[in-house]
């Protein structure tokens, strides 16, 4: 597995002596302008992460496309393929959530429709013991199977009926995960002459094209030199600014990541709770959710980096700094060191003694306790945030 961390930057290390020797913002921490880099860097980083995103997405999408037109094992692996690419490039944006900003905007936000899980797979396609459930074997109901007909239909008569986006995707390209040791294992012959073939291909490829449209809205919004939300973000007082960008970081640490993501399957021992169930990719699903903490942190994004939110608040509080720095660093150490793939560890008989869910634990309490030192971090720079 690779490592995800980031180095400490020459910034964060400036930041740090300029806070020791002669607080280079003033008697008051970080100046105004400094502030606003911090936020400059950061609505540049956003862009610069979805842009990745829908890269390679287009990729996948792409892989996709070809595994309809001609279906084989071969051409099925590397629709997978793309699509754990793809998932990877994804993770990191989940800092940029939280706050009602384009992604997650209560009225006009496409989280929903991009990430929103767990699933309920009878809702999509055939499942184990039923093998004309879904979407897909109703062609009665669902005559058409196009971007409209899945977008309305996306959690339509409860939470877990996922019609679009990312797991939508992932389990048509792996079918149920049934097995103890890998992933699904949905054959290539279902896209050939399988009952219902065609509309299963089609479904795919209408939901693979959603999620790029999708990406497309989120790289728009946050585009530079453009009348959109990152023009009225910029606008922002830097306090309201800042207080959206912490907001983010602290909500995904403790109450989405350690808590809904991890915590829950973990208490639970649920499979159906764990994230990318079907691909056994939650693994590192978790870990690039951490990252995307990281970097908001220290202002490094994809091809960008900049003043990051621990150069100011270095200015602010040297020792604060270096504490947030090393626990978000820490919590991605113990996230990367939970043993593949992650639904092992949640097996009925599984001791709580077991390696692999003392691992898992370990990342879930050092997640929860840097969203403290994170609050810690907003308040010195005069701001409050409120995080579960």
């Amino acid at each position: 597995m690779q490592t995800y961390k980031q180095p400490i930057t020459a910034l964060f290390t400036l930041a740090l002596l300029c806070s020791l020797l002669a607080n280079c913002g003033g008697d008051n921490g970080p100046s105004e302008d400094q502030l606003a880099e911090a936020v400059q860097t950061y609505t540049t980083g956003v862009h610069a992460s979805y842009e990745a995103s829908l890269t390679s997405a287009t990729t996948m999408d792409a892989a996709v496309d070809a595994f309809i037109g001609a279906p084989s094992e071969t051409t099925l692996q590397a629709a997978k393929d793309g699509w754990l690419e793809a998932r990877n490039d994804y993770g990191p944006t989940e800092a940029f959530r939280f706050y009602g900003g384009p992604i997650d905007n209560e009225a006009t936000g496409p989280e929903g429709l991009i990430n929103a899980w767990p699933l309920d797979e009878a809702y999509i396609d055939y499942v184990e013991g039923n093998g004309s459930s879904g979407i897909v074997n109703n062609p009665e109901t669902y005559p058409t199977i196009d971007a409209s007909l899945l977008t309305a239909l996306n959690e339509q008569g409860g939470e877990t009926n996922i019609s679009t986006g990312w797991h939508a995707i992932e389990f048509l390209l792996w079918g149920q995960d049934l097995s103890v040791e890998g992933p699904g294992a949905r054959p290539a012959a279902d896209y050939v002459d399988a009952p219902n073939a065609d509309r299963r291909a089609a479904y795919l490829a209408e939901t693979s094209d959603l999620l790029l449209v999708h990406l497309e809205e989120l790289v728009d919004a946050w585009a530079p030199s453009s009348d959109n939300y990152r023009a009225e973000f910029e606008a922002l007082e830097t306090t309201e600014a800042l207080r959206r960008i912490i907001t983010g970081i602290g909500e995904l640490s403790r109450g989405e990541l350690a808590g809904e993501r991890m915590n829950v399957a973990y208490a639970e021992r649920s499979q159906e709770d764990e994230h990318s169930c079907f691909s056994d990719n939650t693994h590192n699903d978790i870990v690039n959710n951490a990252v995307g903490i990281e970097r908001v942190l220290k202002g490094q994004y994809p091809g960008f980096s900049g003043t990051g939110i621990a150069d100011v608040v270095a200015i602010a509080d040297a020792d604060l700094a270096v504490r947030l720095i090393t626990e978000v660093e820490a919590s991605i150490d113990a996230v990367e060191a939970i043993p593949a793939p992650f639904d092992q560890h949640l097996m009925d008989g599984v001791s709580d003694d077991s390696p692999g869910r003392m691992a898992i634990l370990a990342g879930i309490e050092l997640l929860e306790g840097q969203t403290d030192t994170i609050v810690a971090a907003a308040t010195a720079l005069g701001v409050t945030i409120n995080v579960t």
